[in-house]
């Protein structure tokens, strides 16, 4: 038996609310559209993970959510263009990644990330 994929799902009473963010700012597709359920995704293909926290590294919060991009500095002008709170960062952490903290419509937190820099 293998994984071939894990999704993260996210309750909420408004799915609308997903597209400003994940769609116009992150760049994701709508990858389906039913009443009870957006997914949006790209042609991306990564390994399949999950991770567990006791924190998020340097001492803060456990992020909801993680998503590694290729330019951390464009979606950081994205975000805050639209008045999006940075919780934490930009900062480059000593395991190798440059990232921020920004909280998704849902109120979850999400850590936006960049390998490498």
């Amino acid at each position: 038996m293998t994984v071939k994929r894990i999704v993260a799902n996210v309750g909420t009473q408004n799915i609308q609310k997903a597209h400003q963010f994940y769609s116009e700012i992150l760049g994701l597709e709508q990858l389906m559209n039913h009443d009870f359920i957006t997914t949006y995704g790209s042609g991306e293909t990564s390994q399949v993970q999950i991770s567990f926290l006791t924190e998020g590294g340097s001492d803060t919060q456990a992020p909801d959510l993680s998503i590694e991009v290729d330019n951390l500095d464009e979606l950081l002008t994205a975000f805050k263009e639209i008045d999006y709170n940075i919780e934490y960062g930009p900062v480059s952490e000593p395991w190798g990644v440059r990232r921020f903290y920004v909280r998704d419509p849902f109120r979850k937190l999400v850590n936006i990330l960049e390998h490498g820099n």
